[in-house]
């Protein structure tokens, strides 16, 4: 009987893989793209809603379209075919499956760890120490066929956290345990006075229990293509020697609103990274990636007017004279920030907020969660470049709670919807399950993020930072030297 049920158990397990699957597929299709082809997108699925209102128009005025011989063409000519399409099908599907088995072991087999940085009372470091630091963690790693398919290799990717609990902060690292020694000594040859200590999961300390406690959490994505860069800290002028009195930490209005936090609220802010490379075939991505430099390049190229092959943006009037665009000093900048963007390491990213409270302290769309949202999203956006705006989100919007209002549907979505899908994105937080499977890319695609960028919106903060609820360190506990006589 057991083996039975082991047996049933697994079977289940089997075809919640392959429906996973292939509502990752149907998110392919029907999610809207970003930035480019988008207007590919509208027309696609705009044609296709346009010919069922018209079918459905001609119908019910009486003129009838004899549809039923070319759904008895179109269904013949799959199943003449299947014997080509079907079999590529499943194999797709396999591979798949294969690919999220194995690689789920060795993610299992790597162990990982979470890692907090306590900071000093005296640092000055500015963020590009930072900067430094994610230059050398950017860490491709390279695989072949045998360890992918096989041994379910995956290259490195890191989370970056910081987390209010009741107004007490805190940064950490998450990595993979085999990679804990690169990150540990990368951390210290740019600030040598802090403190890495390992630490349990606070994640997996709260337990979400509706309607005991609640929770809203958000993916943020990136306004415009990823060329564009957010503002940075050399923006700020952080990147110059500056005494430390005139100096203005992006960073700053976000701690010190984590720290307004009350007794029974948590905030999660995660920032996932995996360095940028095209994959292919090799990684198990069966189609090919955007090439990101190319697409810097054509959005450069499409400020400045110019030609993509000849990089010219001369033209020339009927009678021969030529035309010179004029730049404006916007387009001046676009192009300045993107050709410096592109001069940079580039990372996959994602980053995401969780905000937890007690029953009594919690108040859906209070001030608490739009100013978290503002005092994240403000110091890196810009008009003129880029910057962050919510994704998907563990609520509904309020004009869709009216439309299922209207069917009857809304107390539906607020007690078995929303509590649901807030139990995945804690997992997937707490997993830090983004580039892999489990919730693979879910509801949100990465995008890219230079070093630079990851600098600025998570670093060490200096001492103009000086958010009491934010405890420092009074100096680094010292190691004794290991040359001392036993």
């Amino acid at each position: 009987m057991a083996h039975q049920e082991s047996l049933g158990h697994r079977i289940a397990h089997y075809i919640e893989e392959v429906v996973e699957i292939a509502g990752e597929f149907f998110y392919e299709i029907i999610a809207p793209p970003r930035g480019h082809g988008l207007g590919l997108w509208f027309l696609f699925w705009g044609s296709i809603l346009g010919t069922i209102l018209v079918g459905w128009y001609l119908y019910s005025v009486g003129i009838h379209i004899p549809v039923a011989p070319m759904w008895r063409k179109m269904f013949g000519f799959l199943y003449t075919w299947y014997p080509v399409w079907l079999p590529l099908f499943c194999a797709r599907i396999f591979a798949e499956l294969w690919l999220k088995y194995v690689r789920l072991d060795y993610i299992k087999r790597a162990g990982e760890v979470l890692l907090e940085i306590r900071v000093p009372k005296i640092i000055e470091k500015t963020p590009k120490a930072m900067e430094l630091f994610f230059m050398a963690m950017y860490e491709t790693g390279s695989v072949e066929y045998n360890e992918t398919y096989w041994d379910g290799k995956i290259r490195p990717w890191f989370s970056y956290e910081i987390a209010s609990f009741g107004g007490d902060i805190h940064f950490y690292v998450w990595t993979l345990a085999r990679y804990r020694n690169v990150l540990e000594a990368q951390l210290y040859a740019q600030y040598p006075t802090i403190e890495i200590v390992e630490v349990p999961d606070y994640t997996k300390k709260k337990v979400y229990n509706p309607p005991h406690n609640f929770m809203w959490g958000t993916y943020f994505v990136l306004q415009k293509p990823d060329p564009y860069p957010i503002m940075t800290y050399v923006d700020y002028g952080l990147d110059k020697e500056t005494e430390e009195e005139y100096k203005v930490d992006p960073l700053s209005t976000l701690l010190e609103y984590l720290g307004s936090m009350k007794k029974g609220e948590e905030v999660w802010i995660q920032i996932l990274t995996q360095a940028y490379r095209m994959r292919g075939i090799k990684e198990g991505q069966p189609f090919g990636e955007k090439d990101w430099i190319a697409e810097g390049q054509k959005e450069a190229n499409k400020i400045m007017k110019r030609d993509p092959k000849t990089k010219s943006s001369r033209k020339v009037t009927e009678s021969g004279f030529p035309i010179i665009p004029t730049l404006t000093e916007w387009e001046k900048k676009q192009v300045e920030a993107i050709e410096r963007s592109l001069d940079k390491r580039a990372f996959w990213c994602t980053a995401r907020l969780c905000y937890h409270a007690e029953k009594e302290v919690f108040h859906l769309r209070s001030p608490s969660v739009s100013g978290l949202l503002g005092t994240f999203r403000k110091p890196f956006n810009s008009n003129l470049l880029n910057g962050f705006k919510l994704g998907w989100y563990t609520d509904i919007a309020d004009p869709t709670k009216d439309f299922l209002f209207l069917f009857g549907l809304k107390n539906w979505a607020m007690n078995i919807y929303i509590p649901r899908y807030a139990k995945f994105f804690i997992d997937a937080f707490r997993r830090r399950s983004f580039f892999y499977a489990p919730y693979r890319n879910w509801h949100s695609k990465p995008y890219i993020l230079t070093t630079e960028e990851l600098a600025t919106i998570f670093h060490i903060p200096g001492s103009v930072v000086t958010t009491p609820t934010f405890e420092r360190i009074p100096s680094k506990k010292v190691e004794p030297p290991a040359n001392l006589p036993v």
